[in-house]
């Protein structure tokens, strides 16, 4: 191997949102903080990430990231429309240029057959584009929980890359 080591994911997206000058935010609901964590094991990474939310319960998603009751009675906790709503709360709450939100159920309870264990959505806005994944990953509570975390800075790293401007140069 030579000298340079492989980047990690959260290293990549650190690099990007400083490369583009843009600040990030994290709303979390299935990983409990683990994609701030995982920023924040990043050096440097003070530049572009101020804060995140945890927010757990529903109204924690209300209050703090302004999801809608109405969403959540009608779609739930874990939904494409409440990842979209945390991820656009987050922005406004923070004045961030990008934000990551996760709900999902982490199991091993909490399913049903419409919404199983492992079903989780991703919600990311960057400056103003929003990207929604629906998930369904496999193994117990930290499995699906890791999982999350990876497919979110995939996600991330995605609409970074998306919407870098006009300038395709670089």
């Amino acid at each position: 191997m030579g000298e340079q080591q492989k980047k990690t994911l959260a290293e990549e997206v650190v690099e990007l949102l400083k490369m583009d000058e843009l600040t990030v935010t994290t709303a979390e609901s299935c990983t409990g903080g683990l994609v701030a964590a995982r920023l924040v094991d990043v050096p440097g990474v003070s530049e572009v990430f101020k804060q995140g939310f945890i927010t757990y319960s529903n109204k924690a998603k209300r209050k703090l990231l302004n999801v809608k009751k109405t969403t959540l009675k009608e779609f739930g906790a874990v939904s494409e429309k409440t990842a979209r709503e945390m991820a656009k709360g987050a922005i406004l709450a923070s004045g961030a240029d990008a934000a990551i939100a996760t709900t999902g159920i982490a199991g091993p309870d909490g399913g049903t057959e419409e919404k199983p264990v492992g079903l989780v959505y991703i919600g990311v806005s960057v400056r103003g584009q929003m990207y929604v994944e629906e998930h369904h990953f496999e193994g117990d509570r930290s499995e699906v929980r890791e999982s999350t975390v990876q497919a979110a800075l995939v996600l991330l790293k995605k609409g970074l890359e998306e919407t870098d401007g006009n300038d395709q140069d670089h």
